[in-house]
């Protein structure tokens, strides 16, 4: 009752109704473009060829895209050249000192690197889309008519698709509820749900794959995971931290204890994507004439394919290695110890400066360990459901446990995309942001908000 309750307060708050309702607008609008197709291909022939590319980069984007390449619509492209302009400038921001600079000038140079992103995000789009459009006409009956008219006109259908979608998401940020972009993304993983929802009522009481047990298993592997990850994503380490009492002219500064927090998982679902699109190459290479003609090469490529145990091993150190990368980019341990000492602060134990950036980097290296090993559980289980692992394939001992082991551990359950780890992690991390937001608007016009903890503030009720 009280979740309905603090659903109902939304809308008892003008300025927050229409905030949610200009988003939901805007996501419609979205959806909308999401069914207008791209000039010069064979929709037919194109179904064709993403059919039997699954598992690949084209594949995985298409999640991001919210099935808009499967379609190969005008938002193909979709947030992905937008994301990857981002992460660029993030990471050029630790080696680039005129993007550090604009970093720690506030408000102005954080709208100035935003500018930024923007030309990237085109740059990106246009060679995206450029490149898309040469492989296509190499690809027999897709193109209806190859040439340069096609390139142009799909480097500007998708060039322009792409810039739409980030304008949207700037307004949504702007002028909605939660981050645009992250909606987008939200909202093109989750209208694929009712789909998956059908097959698994299909394989269960139409085709009779899964019996009650298995359906049962899937279920309650589901509500695990996502509790894992509400659990997970809320965690966070604190670093008491004092600060000594000042006096600045006849003021007393200071004198008070608070806590620096560390998240366990700080590099959110950034780590998984890299060692996702690593690891699609394989596939997507499997593709090529000159590979398929090259037996070595082919059998290598075959024995690191999803559900292969060489591409979980690779999956696993892949995203370990991504979580200490980027969180090597976002947190500087030398830099937080010498603004803490800068500022009068310290932590009760440790001499403050180098001490405490090794004391912080240690602490901040243990939890990265578990939040890198969450993400790896995290995908790995939903991987094992849809794929098994193919431990059969493995040398010596294959022919043993194919013997004994159970078939859905080693051919999985048949579960679509969707359940991935990757696409749970984004709908519940942006589904948990955006009800943080929502609640911290209720809280400040004195509601309720969706937590028990959250709490009324006394004071007059808003009315419609």
């Amino acid at each position: 009752m009280r979740f309905f309750e603090a659903f109902a307060n939304i809308f008892r708050v003008p300025d927050l109704r229409k905030r949610l309702l200009f988003t939901l607008g805007l996501l419609a609008v979205y959806r909308l473009g999401g069914h207008i197709p791209a000039p010069g291909i064979n929709t037919l022939r194109w179904q064709e060829f993403m059919n039997s590319s699954n598992g690949s980069l084209f594949s995985f984007f298409d999640m991001f895209a919210g099935g808009n390449i499967r379609r190969f619509t005008v938002f193909a492209l979709g947030i992905m050249p937008y994301i990857t302009a981002s992460i660029i400038l993030q990471l050029l921001t630790v080696v680039v000192p005129t993007l550090e600079k604009l970093q720690k000038e506030g408000e102005l140079g954080r709208r100035k690197i935003t500018q930024w992103t923007r030309y990237l995000t085109i740059v990106l789009s246009v060679i995206q889309s450029a490149t898309i459009a040469a492989g296509l006409q190499t690809q027999a009956g897709i193109v209806i008519h190859p040439g340069i008219g096609f390139t142009l006109l799909t480097i500007i259908s998708l060039t322009t698709g792409t810039a739409f979608i980030m304008w949207l998401g700037e307004q949504i940020s702007e002028r909605g509820v939660g981050n645009g972009m992250s909606l987008i993304i939200f909202t093109g993983i989750v209208v694929g749900l009712p789909h998956a929802m059908q097959n698994v009522y299909q394989n269960t009481f139409v085709t009779h794959e899964w019996n009650a047990f298995e359906l049962i298993a899937i279920i309650a592997m589901m509500i695990i995971v996502v509790a894992f990850i509400v659990l997970v994503e809320r965690g966070e380490r604190r670093i008491p931290v004092q600060y000594a009492k000042r006096v600045v002219g006849r003021r007393v500064m200071g004198g008070q204890s608070t806590h620096m927090p560390l998240k366990v998982n700080a590099g959110g679902v950034i780590p998984v994507i890299f060692a996702s699109s690593i690891l699609a190459f394989p596939t997507t290479l499997m593709q090529a004439s000159f590979v398929k003609n090259t037996a070595w090469l082919s059998a290598t490529l075959r024995s690191i394919l999803p559900g292969e145990p060489l591409y979980y091993v690779l999956f696993t150190a892949g995203i370990i290695f991504f979580c200490f990368f980027y969180v090597s980019i976002i947190f500087n341990p030398n830099e937080a110890a010498d603004n803490m000492r800068k500022y009068g602060g310290f932590i009760p134990g440790i001499r403050p400066g180098r001490n405490t950036a090794e004391y912080m980097n240690a602490i901040l290296t243990k939890i990265t360990v578990v939040g890198g090993v969450y993400l790896a559980i995290l995908c790995l289980i939903p991987g094992v459901m849809m794929s098994g692992i193919k431990l059969q394939h493995l040398p010596l001992i294959g022919n043993w446990i194919d013997r004994v082991a159970p078939r859905f551990l080693l051919e999985g359950l048949n579960v679509q995309f969707y359940f991935g780890g990757t696409s749970l992690l984004i709908v519940v991390g942006v589904a948990m942001d955006t009800i943080n937001q929502v609640e911290a608007q209720l809280i400040m016009r004195h509601y309720d908000g969706f937590t028990p903890r959250s709490g009324r503030i006394r004071g007059r009720r808003s009315t419609f």
